[in-house]
């Protein structure tokens, strides 16, 4: 029987992870590129993807990095005929690319609700549309939307976020449901509250030495009683990238700290 610690492995794999030029994004696909897949990863910028390919290259991870609007299909067709043609089959796409606007919802106009949508949803969508004629070709393939609690959570402000998240979560499990047959997967990971540099702000203490309110509101949510690290993603996007889930489809993996599980403490 072979060792089950190489169906973990992914060498002779190429992964395509949006928005990969930092946060948890480049750290799921440097646990990818660990795990023996070659990495490749968009940014909406040049400025973005200059800052991403330092990043990868003080990892001395050989990535490969392209210009690419995600919500824009011909860009997006663009990108994967040029990986396809020049790089390799794309066995796996992690639609990570996000953005989250914090507006009430009474206050956030029709375009601003609109544009998180694109992102959030509609982007994952368009690249899976482009990855899937191949993965169908190969009858083989993995595809991991990169979801949240507020797929299943509403709160304050959050409207289109939430909105856009439950819609992923919803396509994640219709993929898996219309391409299952072809042996392919698409399942999502459903990040809880990590510490990042977007989240820093959250987490500094108050001039009085106090902690931040928001700080305090999520250790007491949260049975772990700590924030997540980007690195509590990388094995769950390992595995799901893997043939150790070859018989997991249309799953959320929640990486929360147990906070869907958890009603709160007492007052």
């Amino acid at each position: 029987m072979e060792n089950v610690l190489n169906s973990f492995r992914l060498d002779g794999k190429t992964a395509l992870v949006t928005g990969a030029s930092h946060g948890i994004g480049f750290a799921m696909a440097k646990a990818l590129s660990d795990a023996g897949a070659k990495v490749i990863f968009n940014s909406s910028s040049e400025d973005g993807l200059k800052k991403g390919l330092e990043a990868y290259r003080r990892e001395n991870i050989d990535a490969k990095g392209y210009v690419c609007d995600v919500t824009n299909e011909d860009d997006v067709k663009k990108m994967v005929a040029d990986i396809e043609n020049n790089i390799g089959e794309i066995d796996i796409l992690v639609n990570n690319a996000g953005i989250i606007k914090r507006i009430p919802m009474t206050d956030m106009s029709v375009d601003e609700f609109k544009s998180v949508i694109d992102v959030d949803l509609i982007a994952p969508f368009i690249m899976a549309k482009a990855v899937l004629p191949g993965m169908v070709k190969r009858r083989s393939g993995k595809i991991i939307n990169i979801c949240s609690m507020m797929s299943e959570l509403g709160r304050e402000t959050v409207s289109a976020y939430a909105a856009a998240k439950g819609g992923l979560k919803m396509l994640t499990k219709n993929i898996a449901s219309e391409y299952g047959q072809y042996n392919i997967q698409c399942n999502g990971i459903g990040p809880g509250y990590i510490a990042t540099s977007q989240t820093a702000p959250l987490r500094e203490k108050q001039p009085d030495g106090s902690k931040h309110p928001f700080d305090s509101f999520i250790l007491a949510k949260t049975p772990a009683n700590r924030w997540g690290a980007p690195v509590d993603l990388a094995g769950p996007v390992v595995f799901l990238s893997s043939s150790a889930s070859d018989f997991v489809n249309g799953h959320i993996l929640y990486v929360d700290g147990g906070i869907l599980a958890y009603i709160g403490k007492q007052p």
